[in-house]
């Protein structure tokens, strides 16, 4: 059986920079037998279980609502890749919290973008997933109207008030296909509109890179989070070129059988998922096959 990997599979920037930024925090409380601080996530730090409960292990608490955050008095809490509302990080503050903001860079650039273009009276459109981290963390950078967008029915049905200006971005990781879509859609009601594409670059090149493996394999394998959008994105294209793709989030997912008649096989995996579960996964498969 002929495996083929994706180059781009693993973790991006930001969630490595975001994970590699607790540990370094553990090592740092854990230096300092003084004065050691209770670490706290606002949200797991990445959509992972693998690695949540590796950080578990380490004393890190996973804060998972707005109540927990209100129930800790001091500590350090560090915001997750996917970043958080402005007044989360004010309520933080307001606490007395130590913050170290592991949002990503261009998650972090997004909400300086509608800050300043919501402050100048435009009205905001976020194409992605209205319940994501993400996106709830963009829309609370923004100061007036914001309309969140998934799906090209809701593109056609979205309207402005008093022809206002309108910009539009990206959830980082919403499909780049889908977007350009969307965007057509609205540029035609003939609204004074800015697009943005804030879709991350690795993003996009992990998204063509899967087509294209799955497009030349007879089965393909998407590892991953079942909360991680980016995987559940990368599934949808990977399943869309090749019928016998199968989703799983570690090796113990994986039906072996259902290989045994192919050969040749695709691997991806999404922007949380850490290298060891990748390299199992492979390793498994050309031992096996």
């Amino acid at each position: 059986m002929e495996v083929k990997l994706a180059k781009t599979a693993g973790f991006c920037f930001g969630v490595k920079r975001a994970v590699d930024t607790v540990y370094r925090q553990i090592e740092k409380e854990q230096s300092d037998v003084e004065d050691e601080k209770k670490i706290y996530t606002y949200g797991p730090i990445i959509h992972n279980e693998e690695v949540i409960k590796d950080l578990e292990k380490k004393g890190v608490q996973v804060l998972r609502t707005e109540d927990a955050l209100d129930g800790i008095s001091e500590g350090t809490v560090i915001i997750r890749s996917h970043g958080v509302e402005k007044r989360i990080y004010d309520k933080m503050e307001a606490k007395g919290l130590e913050i170290v903001d592991a949002t990503c860079p261009f998650v972090k650039k997004i909400h300086n973008i509608v800050e300043k273009e919501s402050r100048e009276g435009k009205h905001i459109v976020i194409i992605g997933s209205e319940d994501h981290p993400e996106v709830i963390g963009i829309k609370g950078w923004v100061n007036g109207p914001v309309t969140v967008l998934k799906t090209e029915e809701e593109a056609c049905t979205f309207e402005v008030e008093d022809n206002a200006s309108v910009c539009v971005v990206a959830q980082t990781t919403f499909n780049y296909n889908k977007f350009k879509e969307l965007v057509e859609i609205i540029e035609k009601k003939s609204y004074d509109i800015s697009v943005l594409n804030t879709i991350c670059g690795a993003t996009k090149e992990r998204q063509t890179e899967a087509k294209s493996i799955a497009e030349a394999v007879d089965a393909m394998i998407v590892i991953g989070d079942k909360h991680s959008s980016n995987t559940q994105k990368l599934f949808e294209i990977c399943r869309g070129a090749c019928a016998d793709t199968y989703y799983i989030q570690t090796l113990d997912d994986l039906n072996m059988n259902q290989l045994r008649s192919v050969e040749t096989v695709g691997i991806t995996a999404g922007a949380s998922t850490p290298n060891n579960i990748i390299e199992e996964v492979q390793n498994n498969v050309r031992i096996i096959f």
